[in-house]
């Protein structure tokens, strides 16, 4: 997605999410409005109830339309994870508010069911209030849970929630007023105690919702990840080929966004350019369970199970940041030595280069304590481009080569022999073809043995390169 794109999307998210809940303010106050005038004028506890729940609704859907503005700020300076933890507060306050409403609501129905008789009229304009109320009800809690679904938003998601269930407990307060109705058409005069049942039924609604919406609240607050997503996470990148191990994951949630925080182990002779691949796998495998979800991946050296003795010379020099190569361990009388051949900045002094070598021989002989001795040979690692000459053509000489290359049996025929001279040096490379089952120690043995014949035969040879090509992929 180009950048104009992702500006555009972001900018059409934060219109649609600001322009659902501004709605949603403009319903709230006009629907408190007319419950609490037609509460007073009836005097009813259900409708007065309903009046109150709806004004701490109009305070949440303020407060939730504020939130929604601050959240939807991209991360600065002093808020690297963003301000979406604005709609998780936004929704906790609404928690709060809708306790303080079931603490009034309980009270008031328990005084007039027991202390003090307060006469209701029910009336037809208390009807059409209450039946008003759950149509806008219905027509918020849709156009808030389409957005709180589309934007992932917890904070529209409370209000969809409130309103879904003010369509019941409206319901509750519509049959209480029945029921009273009832009762005063039939000289029932148990049916009086209706309407603050009503009441108290709306606020055992209140209750529950409250609890639902709290609990998500405070786990967002306190950080606490998804059910059952850490597990998931850990099994899928657990099977990623590569992954010794999956040693830490904790995940955050601020406003619609997480976060992700792991630590994988990976084999200590991997590259870091290969680290950085499998970091690359283990983000498109969370992706996979949290889509749009910010990871950060850590990755920590092992020793693998089943590690031989060259791994282990290997992962040493590893650590240091040295690669070391042509390493041979023999085993003499049940005493093992290694040669080995390690690659130095070449502008280093010969006092600096033995010093890192002596401590490297030391740090494997301690990790590796059956080693008895190691010998390195240091080599310089060509830190500048050189000079060299043009090509320099040696009819002679390269008959000279090729008849040695034809006393290895095992090579089909040498091919590509170019000579250049490099600061009075002379260069020789070519490509030999050999079988294609040929074991590689086998060739590298031939390689060798070639190498030493053709500096015997032509002594002013500085450098000789000879590059092995299967019988099968020979592309002269």
């Amino acid at each position: 997605m180009s950048g104009t794109s992702a500006i555009f999307t972001s900018e059409s998210m934060r219109a649609e999410k600001r322009a659902v809940a501004g709605n949603s303010v403009l319903a709230a106050i006009a629907i408190t409005s007319l419950k609490i005038v037609v509460g007073l004028s009836t005097g009813s506890l259900g409708i007065l109830s309903e009046a109150a729940h709806s004004g701490l609704d109009l305070v949440a859907a303020v407060v939730t339309f504020l939130s929604i503005r601050v959240s939807d700020k991209p991360a600065d300076a002093d808020h690297q994870y963003g301000h979406g933890k604005v709609e998780n507060f936004s929704a906790f306050i609404e928690t709060g508010l809708l306790l303080l409403t079931c603490i009034w609501i309980v009270y008031e129905a328990i005084e007039r069911l027991f202390f003090r008789k307060v006469e209701v009229e029910p009336s037809i304009a208390a009807f059409a209030v209450m039946l008003l109320s759950i149509g806008l009800d219905y027509w918020r809690s849709r156009a808030l849970g389409r957005i709180a679904v589309k934007y992932d938003s917890q904070a529209l998601e409370a209000d969809a929630l409130h309103f879904s269930t003010d369509i019941w407990s409206s319901s509750v307060v519509i049959l209480g007023l029945l029921l009273l109705q009832f009762g005063h058409s039939f000289g029932i005069g148990w049916l009086r105690t209706a309407d603050p049942v009503a009441a108290l039924v709306v606020a055992g609604v209140v209750i529950y919702v409250s609890w639902r919406l709290a609990r998500k609240t405070v786990d967002a607050l306190l950080d606490a990840a998804p059910t059952g997503v850490r597990s998931q996470i850990m099994d899928a990148v657990s099977k990623i080929g590569g992954v010794l191990e999956v040693d830490r994951v904790r995940i955050r949630r601020a406003g619609n966004r997480y976060f992700a925080d792991l630590s994988i182990g990976l084999a200590r002779n991997v590259t870091f350019q290969r680290s950085e691949q499998m970091a690359d796998t283990v983000t498109s495998t969370i992706h996979d369970i949290l889509p749009d979800v910010d990871v950060v991946v850590h990755s920590i050296p092992r020793a693998q199970r089943g590690e031989n003795i060259f791994d282990r010379i290997r992962g040493v020099a590893a650590r240091h940041n040295l690669n070391v190569h042509d390493v041979s361990v023999q085993d003499l009388n049940g005493r093992l030595h290694v040669e080995q051949h390690l690659e130095l900045d070449e502008r280093l002094t010969l006092l600096e280069a033995h010093d890192r070598v002596t401590l490297l021989e030391a740090e494997i002989r301690s990790e590796v304590p059956e080693i008895s001795s190691i010998l390195t040979h240091i080599e310089s690692e060509p830190a500048t481009i050189e000079t060299g000459d043009e090509v320099v053509r040696d009819a002679g000489l390269e008959r000279r080569l090729k008849a040695l290359a034809a006393e290895f049996p095992e090579i089909v025929d040498m091919h590509d022999v170019n000579l250049k001279r490099v600061r009075d040096h002379l260069y020789v490379s070519c490509h030999c073809t050999l079988s294609d089952d040929l074991p590689l120690s086998r060739v590298h043995d031939i390689q060798t043995a070639l190498e030493i014949r053709f500096k015997q035969e032509a002594p002013e040879l500085f450098r000789v390169l000879i590059h092995p090509e299967p019988q099968t992929d020979n592309r002269r």
